[in-house]
């Protein structure tokens, strides 16, 4: 099969376009033919090699993809060849607390795809039977792609997490991204206001395509300041964070008395200082998120099919071509997903 392989960690030069061996099932376990897999920036972190996972080289990056069952292992039950599916990025044990609980987003005795184990920016790519979800007949390979990570995040961060109500202001940080894009429109679709945050304001003016009712550019506004000024000195309820450092920082700064700010990343900075005293006072929330179950995993490409929720897709290209995605989610020159396609 075609596979982008890293031999060694570096730069986007490190990406290789190579043929190697096409994996064979074991028990439970099933062969995915990868139509699309979505890019995300977790996988410049992972080729670096500062993403903190322990890769083994070579490794196949990609943490999101869909397909079709290609072929089964021993005992498994629940799928059959030529099923529609889209992969988890955990990869669940199934027998652990939190997969017989229902989180098993949250498994850590399972693997995460692209990062423990190989991962989907390949022709084919190796699932456990329970870390598959059956894709909406009419959804198509490109969206899925560009919806899983993203979507089911921003669902997992605002509705599960975040509890959102109608009426409620939500502030999404990094309104560009494939997760800000998707928990604009998360955030809208259960009622709530939205001011978006970003570096430029073509930006911001993307995402009030998208629904956001105002925007903050961070390169010459302050956060904290414009988000007070927005809502009357009363604060946001909730923000969506996954940037870290000063701009976790500001987001505190920015919230409501018994607000929240649901966090799932720190690109920018990973120690951050809290002034506990504005924490207590505001009876405020700071929330980890890491990622969805399959149950939310569902839902949201159901809300997909149904048109309710849209991904913002920058570009589609060949799998070939991963080195010019990589190029842009490292200079950050793009808005929304790219899907690359084996």
């Amino acid at each position: 099969m075609k596979a982008i392989v890293i031999r060694e960690f570096g730069g986007v030069d490190k990406l290789l376009y190579e043929e190697i061996e096409t994996p064979t099932p074991g028990p439970g376990e099933v062969l995915v033919r990868v139509r699309a897999a979505g890019v995300n920036h977790l996988d410049h972190d992972i080729r670096e090699g500062i993403s903190g996972f322990p890769i083994e080289l070579p490794h196949i990056l990609g943490e999101e993809g869909c397909g079709d069952v290609a072929e089964v292992g021993a005992g498994v039950t629940r799928w059959q060849v030529g099923d529609r599916v889209s992969c988890s990025v955990i990869q669940p044990c199934g027998q652990c607390q939190m997969c017989l609980t229902g989180h098993d987003g949250m498994c850590r005795s399972g693997r995460f795809m692209g990062a423990v184990g190989w991962g989907t920016y390949a022709e084919y790519v190796l699932c456990v039977e329970n870390g598959l979800v059956a894709m909406p007949d009419n959804l198509d390979y490109e969206t899925a792609a560009a919806s899983h990570t993203c979507f089911c995040t921003a669902v997992h961060m605002i509705m599960t997490l975040g509890k959102v109500r109608a009426g409620q202001t939500v502030l999404v940080n990094a309104a560009g991204s494939g997760v800000g894009t998707s928990a604009i429109q998360v955030a809208k679709l259960n009622g709530a206001r939205v001011i978006a945050t970003a570096g430029s304001d073509e930006k911001l003016a993307k995402a009030k395509e998208l629904g956001a009712d105002d925007g903050i550019n961070y390169t010459t506004q302050t956060i904290s300041e414009e988000a007070m000024r927005l809502t009357g000195g009363r604060g946001v309820d909730l923000v969506v964070e996954c940037v870290g450092g000063e701009i976790l920082q500001e987001s505190m700064r920015a919230l409501a008395t018994n607000g929240s700010v649901v966090t799932c990343g720190a690109h920018a900075g990973e120690q951050v200082e809290i002034d506990i005293v504005e924490l207590f006072r505001k009876q405020a929330r700071l929330q980890g998120s890491f990622y969805a179950s399959r149950h939310e995993i569902s839902q949201a490409l159901q809300l997909v099919a149904d048109g309710k929720l849209t991904p913002a897709i920058h570009a589609v290209m060949p799998l070939s071509e991963a080195r010019q995605a990589a190029e842009l989610t490292a200079n950050r020159n793009f808005f929304g997903k790219m899907v690359l396609l084996p």
